[in-house]
């Protein structure tokens, strides 16, 4: 796909060096421009240009009453308007200059104009102003916002139409003629004066738009890759100076492997050798608000960046080897030997001295990977023995970005522990995060390795000739299964799809290890051979010898290892390899140069069994697929570059559904990495985000793989459970989250898919085999809920009301609402009488085949380990009754009164301490009416019956405000609690353990109450400003019960609810699920 800078060049080409000029009109222009935004670069503007900008004004509007507006080219309406109405209400002054008029006379209609209720800028101090006419820093050009604002200005914007750049991404146009001539001319840049010059112009560079461009049948458009960015610049900008007196720059360029990072300039390229000197790089960033790239091996897209400063790690490259007698006893190392590797050392630094130990670390195929691999994964020949590289860390040393801090985490032996490093009181939660995320928490100086004892490898090679596309398909699913099936784990299997001499080829090597005590099993080699022929080569090498086993290196199109080509690479982790293999023999037909190929490394055993947790969550898989596209080098800079890449990411994408996730190592600054960064962790990623946000506070690492802030999603999410005839798919007519399941066991068993979704009867025929379907899918994969769950939420982002039936889990309130924080989570049972279920279903003894295939029965014990949110008896045939229901128990959810209460909410950044976003719910009772209508709105939304409820019970001080408030509307009297010795005889106490938020200025200890003030038999509501961990609300319960009071007379009505920490799993496992549990507003945060 060309891009708008080629297409330009081409269109130029094609006219006449003495072609007679003329300035686009102001009429073309508008339509050219206009053309634009009806493509996919308004989406670029509302996913990307909008929110980035929002979160780079957010200081500047905390820390200014009023601020002042210089916009150059804005076009029609200015971005600003996009903004968040709070940011909006400070724009006091707007100073705008669009040399186009009928762009000007729009823009000042558009500041005159009503968003939402009001003008764009409410809150202006004087009128906006638009000059008609180009802008002209220099002071001998005199401009009028001179005389007017004297030249100082908080905010300056320079737009799209000053350049005609577009943002990164991709622009289109509608491919008609009329649309390509307006178009052509935007992009050029001119028109000729002659008509007839004009007309025969157009029709070549209508050709050639059509030709440079991907159309699009549906859609009618031509596609092209749009290659700008957003550039930040402030007067800070020139503090480098300071920095590179402190550090060295390093000398000379280094060649990067990387293309797309070697493409970049960055402002410098620092070479620190001590570790003040990081610690310098650090606190440089933070006090001006810049971001740090760090260069360990060069293989990384993100290790230079445009305009950032690069920390190349290289002079930290020691590496040592600390024998087992001297390895501090750790359960977890026992008493192997361990390697400490500098993060400046490469693969085959640490390989080659590991080797002379005789010893080994499962690392990647290539000797000149740096720390990025080790930390974010790490899949190579050793995989399916030994595990992930990113398994064997046990330790690391790093600086904090938070502050500059040292720190160690995990097992580092003494004496390589710096002098004035700490461990943190988040290392439980930062080592397993290391382990597949490390290069988001802070600059890694060591890692500590565990060893294994060093092999030998025998490899076998074969290449078979394929006669057609059936051949290899079949030949490809058989071979990858059998070798899954049946090779033991001290062997491993690499399939390799390309084409040779115009003949498709299905590489295969096999690699068997043996050591001292082991020879290598002569059984694998003579059932290879029978199943693959005798092999073409047979050879056994050492460590250093296994990366040159690569048939890519030495066997196909002549080895691709002598540096006259260039490669880019997406890594995808697939499942039951019959499913996917036509798609990879399609893929490989389709193929843009002829050295591109397919390359898959077995998976399985080792990397599926772990035993500590880690952030690199993909491991149901069979074999890495790794889509490689190669170009000769001489072709970096052309059209054949772009084809290539864009085929590497449309194979990936055809091959997502039949794939476990993403590798996250290989992915870069491309924005089609961030969608699939999302399936790189998994049900890991909310906790993640969640941890950079708080480690890396200042936006120091940015320029790292992504770790996207979990999903807004809808802003309700009904989650509708029940038995089998109940009525679940009736009263939630949309897809469910065992759709997924359906699909997947329709590949797998060749069902009907539409049929398994839609046909009751042929569901129920095959209930059976996809329940134990379904069962085998979660046995392999425990996290396989979570995944369909977020998969499901990520698809309906753009709505506000997601339903999704057919949930069979015990508490899906508490298991999935801390995967989306954002939203709220409703669990709505249904039930019905047992003859109104039957005849919905058209069998007998539904009940029965429901238990054995594992559905919820309905449950009137009380006696349940969670409780729904609501409970809906669906007795009646039509809509009704269920309309009723959700007009009286549902639609108050979305009422305005809630996002009114929502508002007086204040969030407050780097409270209690840096990197948590503290929402201040007490400021509820400071806001005029606040108090009020928090009472009004938990006494509408309980959903229990107020005159049967006895007491109100209230701990401490953020409780007693709303409690009392609800307690006067309701006329209920209180129950307080207290810390202990505030409150007179008679009194019953437990402990109470200190909150997620006081923890760094309290203890634990202790809280009572009066018994004697609830009689027995009592209901009791639990009114609480906040549900976050859920530690003090179980003390609360554990007092109630210590009073003598029933668990089921117990109900929880809290006004925020913050579902990132748990709170409400913490109250299931101490057996309080059956209690049920409600709450005004939900936040992300603290």
């Amino acid at each position: 796909m060309f891009t708008l800078d080629s297409l330009k060049e081409a269109l130029l080409q094609a006219s006449p060096r003495t072609f007679p000029e003329k300035p686009i009109s102001e009429e073309k222009y508008r339509a050219g421009f206009d053309e634009l935004m009806k493509g996919s670069e308004l989406i670029t503007y509302r996913e990307f240009i909008i929110p980035q900008l929002s979160r780079l004004l957010e200081a500047l509007t905390k820390t200014h009453k009023h601020l002042s507006v210089l916009e150059i080219g804005p076009g029609a309406e200015s971005v600003l308007g996009h903004l968040p109405k709070h940011q909006r209400e400070k724009v006091g002054s707007y100073v705008a200059f669009e040399p186009v008029g009928l762009l000007a006379a729009k823009l000042k209609n558009w500041l005159c104009s009503k968003i939402g209720g009001s003008t764009p800028f409410p809150n202006q101090r004087c009128l906006p102003i638009v000059h008609e006419m180009a802008f002209h820093p220099r002071p001998e050009r005199r401009c009028p916002v001179n005389d007017s604002y004297q030249g100082r200005f908080h905010i300056i914007l320079f737009c799209h139409s000053i350049k005609n750049d577009l943002p990164e991404g991709m622009a289109s146009v509608t491919n008609r003629d009329e649309e390509l001539n307006n178009f052509a001319c935007l992009v050029a840049g001119f028109a000729a004066k002659d008509d007839d010059l004009q007309c025969s112009i157009q029709e070549r560079w209508r050709d050639i738009c059509r030709e440079c461009g991907d159309g699009d049948f549906l859609s009618n458009r031509l596609f092209f890759r749009s290659p700008t960015m957003l550039a930040t610049f402030t007067k800070r900008s020139v503090s480098f100076s300071e920095l590179a007196m402190q550090v060295p720059l390093r000398s000379e360029k280094r060649r990067l492997k990387n293309r797309e990072a070697s493409d970049n300039q960055p402002t410098a390229v620092l070479r620190p050798t001590t570790i003040r000197q990081i610690q310098q790089c650090i606190l440089w960033a933070i006090k001006h608000g810049f971001s740090l790239s760090i260069i360990g091996g060069g293989h990384s897209g993100h290790c230079v960046r445009p305009n950032v400063v690069a920390i190349d790690m290289e002079a930290f490259d020691q590496l040592h080897i600390v024998p087992a007698e001297e390895n501090e006893s750790r359960p977890f190392t026992g008493s192997r030997a361990l390697i400490v590797a500098g993060a400046g050392c490469k693969t085959g630094d640490i390989t080659r001295r590991a080797s002379d130990a005789h010893l080994t670390i499962p690392l990647g195929a290539r000797p000149s990977v740096g720390a990025g691999l080790w930390l974010q994964g790490g899949i190579g020949h050793l995989t399916r023995t030994f595990g992930l590289t990113c398994d064997a860390i046990v330790g690391v040393v790093m600086v904090g970005v938070e502050s500059g801090q040292v720190l160690c985490i995990g097992d580092v032996p003494s004496s390589h522990q710096p002098a004035d490093a700490i461990r943190p009181e988040y290392e439980s939660d930062l080592l397993p995060a290391i382990k597949g995320a490390g290069t988001n928490f802070g600059i890694v100086l060591k890692v500590v390795f565990r060893t294994f004892p060093v092999p030998t490898y025998h490899i076998r090679e074969w290449v078979l000739r394929m006669k057609d596309q059936e051949e290899a398909i079949l030949k490809l699913g058989t071979y990858t299964i059998w070798c899954t099936d049946s090779l033991p784990l001290e062997s491993s299997a690499d399939f390799y799809l390309y084409v040779e001499a115009d003949q498709l080829c299905l590489g295969v090597t096999v690699i068997e290890l043996s050591t001292q005590r082991t020879d290598p099993d002569n059984s694998v080699s003579a059932a290879m051979e029978a199943t693959l022929g005798a092999a073409n080569t047979h050879r056994t090498v050492d460590s250093l010898g296994l990366f040159d086993v690569d048939m890519y290196m030495h066997g196909m199109h002549g080895g691709h290892g002598k540096g006259k080509t260039s490669s880019f690479k997406r890594c995808v982790f697939l499942r039951n390899m019959a499913n996917p293999a036509t798609t990879l023999v399609k893929a490989i037909e389709t193929r843009p140069t002829p050295m591109c190929y397919l390359h898959l490394l077995q998976g399985g055993e080792a990397a599926q069994r772990v035993a500590t947790p880690s952030a690199f969550s993909c491991r149901n898989w069979d074999y890495a697929c790794v889509v490689t596209g190669i170009w000769p080098r001489e072709d970096d800079h052309t059209a054949l570059r772009h084809s290539v890449v864009d085929w590497v990411y449309q194979v990936t994408a055809a091959l997502l559904p039949f794939s476990d996730g993403v590798y996250g190592a290989d992915l870069g600054p491309d924005p089609r990495d961030k969608m699939l960064a999302c399936r790189a962790f998994g049900a890991n990623l909310p906790a993640l985000a969640c941890l950079k946000r708080r480690l890396d506070p200042h936006g120091v690492l940015v320029h790292a793989c992504p770790l996207r802030e979990p999903l807004v999603g809808p802003k309700l999410i009904i989650m509708v459970s029940g038995s089998s005839g109940a009525g679940k798919d009736y009263c939630a007519d949309v897809w469910s989250i065992s759709d997924k399941t359906k699909c997947d066991y329709a590949v797998a068993a060749g069902a009907d898919r539409d049929r398994l979704l839609c046909d009751r009867e042929y569901k129920e025929h095959h209930r059976a085999s996809l329940t134990a379907f379904f069962r085998a899918q979660l046995k392999r994969h425990p996290q396989l809920l979570e995944e369909h769950f977020l998969q499901l939420v990520a698809t309906a982002a753009d709505i506000d009301v997601l339903l999704i039936s057919g949930m069979r889990d015990e508490a899906p309130v508490s298991t999935y609402s801390p995967l989306v924080p954002r939203s709220r989570l409703l669990e709505i049972h249904v039930s019905g009488r047992e003859e109104e279920r039957t005849s919905r279903q058209g069998h007998c003894n539904i009940s029965a085949r429901g238990q054995a295939h594992g559905e919820s029965s309905d449950n009137t014990s009380g006696t349940a380990l969670a409780i729904p949110s609501l409970e809906f008896y669906n007795d009646e045939s039509g809509p009704v009754q269920a309309s009723e229901f959700a007009r009286k128990y549902i639609l108050p959810f979305l009422s305005k009164d809630l996002q009114r209460l929502a508002d007086m909410v204040r969030s407050v950044s780097g409270f209690p301490r840096s990197g948590v976003t503290f929402q201040h719910v007490l400021n509820i009772v400071q806001v005029q009416s606040g108090l009020p209508l928090c009472a009004h709105l938990m006494k509408t939304h309980f959903v229990g019956d107020w005159t049967q409820v006895h007491r109100i019970v209230c701990c401490e001080v953020g409780s007693f405000p709303f409690a009392s408030a609800l307690g006067t509307t309701v006329d209920i009297p209180l129950v307080l609690i207290r810390e202990a010795g505030k409150l007179p005889p008679p009194i019953v106490s437990v402990h109470k353990p200190k909150s997620h938020i006081a923890s760094c200025h309290s203890s634990d200890g202790r809280i009572e109450m009066d018994p004697s003030l609830i009689p027995s038999n009592t209901s009791i509501v639990i009114v609480d400003d906040v549900l976050a961990t859920g530690r003090t609300l179980c003390a609360t319960i554990d007092l109630l019960r210590k009073a003598r009071v029933m668990v089921h007379d117990i109900s929880v009505m809290v006004v925020a609810e913050f579902p990132i920490h748990r709170g409400r799993e913490l109250l299931r496992q101490r057996g309080y699920g059956g209690i049920r549990v409600q709450s005004l507003l939900v936040f992300d945060g603290a």
